[in-house]
């Protein structure tokens, strides 16, 4: 069997990234290793501590910067988080100054929100209906 362990979204700067994952988003931090002038950063689920991984990885590759520079400017998020409460999630960040590119709005069998995580990427936000 297979599963998910660890999935990464690219940060032009990880201190930031991991104030607003945490702050903002409301993910826990599980690791943080030193390696060279960069970090092993990761964020978990407060819900699901030992669950999938979200590593903050620093844009060190150029192919990488091009990448993620592409898919922001084509308004394409880097990737999705599930949510309970779409309209809540959306008036919580929103009171907290989060910029989104997209307010909530139903997408066949889910509702979607797309979020400026503020280090290089939009996120869009899920909720099954």
């Amino acid at each position: 069997m297979i599963k998910i362990a660890l999935t990464s979204v690219p940060v032009e700067d990880q201190d930031k990234a991991l104030d607003f994952y945490t702050s903002f988003l409301g993910f826990i931090k599980k690791t943080e290793v030193p390696i060279g002038e960069h970090k092993w950063l990761t964020v978990v689920s407060p819900q699901e501590q030992s669950g999938v991984e979200l590593l903050l990885e620093p844009l060190a590759f150029e192919p990488a910067r091009q990448y993620q520079q592409s898919l922001k400017e084509a308004g394409i998020p880097w990737t999705s988080f599930a949510v309970d409460d779409i309209q809540a999630e959306f008036k919580r960040l929103s009171d907290l100054g989060v910029e989104f590119s997209i307010e909530p709005r139903e997408a066949g069998p889910v509702m979607i929100a797309v979020l400026d995580d503020t280090c290089g990427n939009y996120i869009q936000l899920m909720q099954e209906i």
